[in-house]
């Protein structure tokens, strides 16, 4: 029997310049009692414009800065704080730790969940999963919710006020999104959700590339001198939406096992969309993509300075054994590429893009890393 198609997406979106003064009026119905699980510096940008929104509200609302990673420790340590101050609502405010983190707590206290990003590097805030790490920040598993998040609300000027290395990250996180769908899609794998891969998904999935392309140099000009621009909410659209709704709808492939891979070392590496972009060209690679398509996606990897070599993700040829096996694990989206993936296979494709990023350098001595 052929798999039920299925599309999933956050039950609202809003985005836009300005947008976080109008935060309160579009969850008021969700509750009266608010806890913000906040990053560090996205409690610094946002408490005062979130505070401006609730008016003269006599909601309750309590903001907590949690640890930095979406692990075990704090996911419980936010689910007792739910339970003890009797929450209705739970916002994660940040980059994909706090909304990963928000989002667990939620799921498991069976409460509402709103999202506010203030950076752009991950999908994380659109998809309905999050991404689990022991206390040691080494992967542990995805967590799957039967819905999406009820808000997701982004204010472009946060973003574009926000250094532009996140921006960056993302645009690499949402370069794999096109790739991993089309190559689930070839094998009838089903999506993140567990359901049949639609012609919409696959349509989301493409124009997050077009975008991508299309914009993501200029909108790195403008994020590096915090303006917004046309170009700048073209990006935050492609990273936030197309590619959270496409990836929960089209599913993972080479690209993040890649990543989840890295992790597996133990030691600080690059941001998991820097790492997802270099698992894009490893994908590529073990696809036999044509040279055309695979200079493509390279040209516009070195156009926005995401990492094209080991050393630029922070392992080294040394470390490439480990991630293959970890990325090779049992359960692991690798999987989903047709014929399937051995370890061996994957470490020469590892070490074989590395080769040909060092000599895309040599070539282009003007923009050598």
């Amino acid at each position: 029997m052929k798999d039920l198609l299925l599309m999933r997406a956050p039950l609202k979106y809003i985005q836009g310049e300005g947008a976080l003064e109008h935060f309160y009026e579009n969850c008021s119905s969700f509750g009266s009692r608010f806890l913000f699980v906040c990053s560090n510096s996205g409690y610094k940008q946002t408490k005062d414009l979130i505070e401006k929104s609730f008016g003269s509200s006599d909601t309750y609302r309590r903001y907590e800065v949690f640890g930095g990673i979406s692990s075990l420790g704090e996911i419980e340590k936010m689910k007792k704080i739910v339970e003890e101050d009797k929450i209705d609502v739970v916002v994660g405010v940040g980059g994909g730790s706090a909304i990963d983190t928000a989002k667990a707590t939620a799921y498991y206290e069976n409460k509402r969940i709103a999202i506010i990003p203030t950076v752009c590097a991950t999908d994380a805030p659109c998809t309905g999963l999050s991404v689990i790490y022991n206390d040691d920040h080494s992967f542990n598993s995805y967590l799957f919710y039967p819905n999406n998040p009820d808000l997701v609300l982004v204010d472009s000027r946060v973003i574009a006020n926000a250094p532009a290395k996140f921006l960056v990250a993302g645009m690499g996180d949402a370069l794999g999104t096109y790739f991993e769908a089309r190559a689930c899609y070839k094998t009838h794998s089903l999506s993140l959700e567990n359901g049949g891969i639609s012609l919409s998904a696959m349509a989301l999935c493409e124009l997050c590339y077009k975008t991508l392309r299309k914009d993501g140099a200029r909108a790195l000009v403008a994020a590096n001198n915090h303006l917004v621009t046309p170009e700048l909410d073209s990006i935050i659209e492609a990273n936030t939406y197309l590619s959270g709704v496409g990836a929960d709808n089209g599913g993972l492939c080479v690209s993040h096992s890649f990543y989840n891979g890295v992790t597996s070392l133990n030691k600080k590496t690059a941001m998991h969309g820097n790492c997802v972009a270099y698992g894009t060209l490893v994908q590529l690679l073990l696809e036999d993509a044509s040279i055309e398509e695979y200079n493509e996606v390279r040209d516009f990897m070195v156009s926005v300075d995401l990492p094209i070599t080991l050393k630029e993700i922070g392992c080294t040829k040394e470390d490439v054994h480990q991630i293959a096996v970890a990325s090779c694990a049992k359960g692991e989206s690798i999987h989903n590429l047709s014929g399937d993936v051995r370890v061996k296979e994957l470490e020469d494709a590892i070490l074989l893009q590395d080769c040909l990023g060092e000599k895309y350098y040599q070539e282009h001595s003007c923009c050598n890393k």
